[in-house]
């Protein structure tokens, strides 16, 4: 009886949470709008002082009229997307950065991170890759690495820098990065799983610069 009164009610809690996002969002957009438009995409309510998380039910990667809702294009300074391209197919995840390329302002930059193709540790990619073990691995479409992203990114027209990754011989690589330009957790400062200082459980991290 609970399973079917939960299945009724279902579709109401989801229709009323999109309603509710939908509005903090904008509520957010209003107080900040003499602010740096930072927006974290897919936030799942995780996000750091000075971003303004938004949420697929209502800010969908592949619906630029959903974009066209609350932001003009060349307008927004910096977007963040940790552990969300993995769920676009490949194409859909050009179509996303091209979304992501028009609206970002010249200079304007995307901070993305998704699991890593080419870590060294066999169990970490079983984890991840499309259809592995890990939570949320049922729904992921492509495990990339560093070339591939950057290539994917580059098409739309951003320039492209690595900050955390392994290359095909399986080292790993990190360079500094500022968490004020978009905070990512899993990383080899941030994530608590490295904190012996060993890259164990790591992201491919990029940032994607419209020039």
């Amino acid at each position: 009886m609970k399973k079917i009164i939960k299945d009724i009610l279902r579709p109401f809690y989801k229709t009323y949470k999109k309603y509710r996002d939908e509005r903090a969002f904008r509520a957010e957009l209003l107080k900040n709008k003499d602010k740096p438009l930072n927006i974290v995409i897919g936030s799942s309510g995780k996000y750091q002082a000075g971003w303004i998380p938004s949420e697929a039910s209502f800010l969908n990667l592949l619906k630029e009229n959903d974009w066209n809702k609350y932001f003009r294009k060349n307008e927004i300074d910096c977007l963040l997307a940790e552990h969300v391209w993995e769920h676009l197919t490949l194409e859909e995840g050009r179509i996303a950065a091209g979304v992501c390329f028009r609206f970002l302002k010249k200079g304007g930059r995307l901070r993305v991170a998704v699991p890593d193709g080419y870590h060294k540790n066999q169990d970490y990619i079983e984890y991840v890759r499309p259809g592995g073990t890990g939570a949320g691995a049922d729904d992921h479409k492509v495990l990339y690495n560093y070339e591939l992203f950057s290539s994917l990114l580059e098409k739309v027209g951003f320039t492209v820098k690595c900050l955390e990754y392994f290359d095909a011989h399986k080292d790993f690589h990190a360079i500094n990065w500022s968490k004020e330009d978009g905070f990512i957790h899993r990383s080899i400062r941030y994530d608590e799983r490295n904190a012996n200082g060993n890259p164990n459980y790591t992201s491919l991290i990029l940032d994607a610069i419209k020039n």
